[in-house]
């Protein structure tokens, strides 16, 4: 499966999670003050990982188990919400990947530890290179956070069935061609997204006029829809999608799957491109802070960032990688995610209570068809 295949945003609103709640549960102590005390980098026990399943190159793994004499834990989860539930339970990880939008609520919420980046020896590639993370709208000057990937969505599809001479726009779902394998993401705010884009409307519009205009956009591709489902990777390999709505680095990863590369096509609509980035953070009540500290900076060595690229397809915001993405998807070179995609301020927020039951209520319509 596609390493995002399972990822499910949109489920998010269902369970009331607002920037001002975050859908912690308040019960927890450790919500309420998180240490003052900058973390000391340093081993202080095995490394417990939670993150999407696949999202690091064994290899890497294995050299920081080697070179600092502790084991890496791992457990994944499958959404955004999985990983929320398992933090409210109780469960105690050193280190998590939430997207943007769910790293402000874990800091808005009390439940991540401050990273003091001047203590990270590889921090400059990030920060001194892409000026954006330096202050992003999701974490006021990245105290609690630090960029791990970057990623758009757009348009695969297979030229062998529908041919390569699509515009460049979000319109190209709807091409007759691809009538009955056409796929959309199973993510409510891809989607609502994706229409609001063609429409001329904010991403996260809340507005229930424009949700109600986003919602006949999309049963009008009903006709020509196959299904809802995040996993483009393969669905675009094995034939089951003659196009789909998709993320960019599950593209680039799927190069490395195809027989015949030239098969496949990859877009950016001109409407706009939906961008998102996946960060590395620290909870509250990680056991082993500094080992996480250290797996941070480790990561952000050179040799581990290219290794890392090559591995799951997707970009690092870190200085001096940039050609070895570049060279990567060669074939798909929309795939690339630049500072100024970053800028465009296209990036999926959160939004209010309302709103998001809002949205909910237009993803149900849209779903049930």
């Amino acid at each position: 499966m596609s390493r995002r295949s399972l990822l499910r945003t949109g489920a998010a609103a269902a369970l009331g999670l607002t920037a001002a709640g975050c859908g912690f549960t308040t019960a927890d102590p450790v919500a309420s003050k998180p240490p003052d005390e900058p973390i000391k980098v340093r081993p202080d026990g095995d490394l417990v990982y939670f993150n999407w399943a696949d999202f690091v190159d064994p290899a890497v793994f294995a050299g920081f188990e080697k070179e600092y004499g502790v084991k890496v834990i791992q457990s994944n989860f499958d959404s955004m919400e999985g990983m929320v539930a398992k933090l409210n339970a109780g469960n105690r990880y050193d280190i998590i990947f939430p997207t943007a939008k769910w790293a402000q609520r874990l800091a808005a919420g009390n439940r991540l530890r401050k990273i003091d980046h001047t203590r990270l020896r590889h921090a400059e590639s990030v920060f001194g290179r892409y000026d954006y993370f330096a202050d992003p709208w999701y974490d006021k000057d990245s105290a609690h956070t630090v960029p791990f990937t970057m990623y758009k969505t757009g348009i695969g599809w297979r030229k062998d069935k529908i041919g390569d001479d699509l515009t460049g726009s979000w319109d190209d779902l709807w091409n007759n061609r691809a009538r009955g394998k056409v796929f959309v993401l199973d993510d409510r705010d891809e989607v609502l997204g994706m229409a609001a884009l063609k429409r001329g409307l904010d991403i996260d519009t809340e507005n229930e006029n424009d949700l109600a205009r986003i919602t006949d956009t999309l049963h009008s591709l009903r006709p020509r829809l196959r299904g809802f489902s995040s996993d483009s990777y393969n669905n675009l390999l094995n034939g089951n999608a003659a196009m789909t709505q998709a993320w960019s680095g599950d593209m680039a990863a799927m190069l490395g799957q195809a027989k015949d590369p030239s098969v496949f096509g990859f877009e950016t609509a001109k409407e706009g491109a939906p961008v998102n980035s996946d960060c590395y953070a620290i909870p509250v009540n990680a056991p082993h802070p500094g080992t996480a500290m250290l797996f941070i900076d480790y990561m952000l060595r050179p040799e581990n960032v290219k290794k890392n690229i090559e591995y799951i397809g997707y970009p690092m915001p870190v200085g001096g990688s940039e050609d070895t993405y570049a060279a990567i998807v060669e074939p798909f070179p929309e795939c690339l995610v630049q500072a100024t995609d970053l800028k465009d301020d296209l990036y999926f927020r959160n939004g209010t209570s309302k709103g998001e039951q809002a949205r909910d209520t237009a993803w149900t319509h849209v779903k049930a068809g």
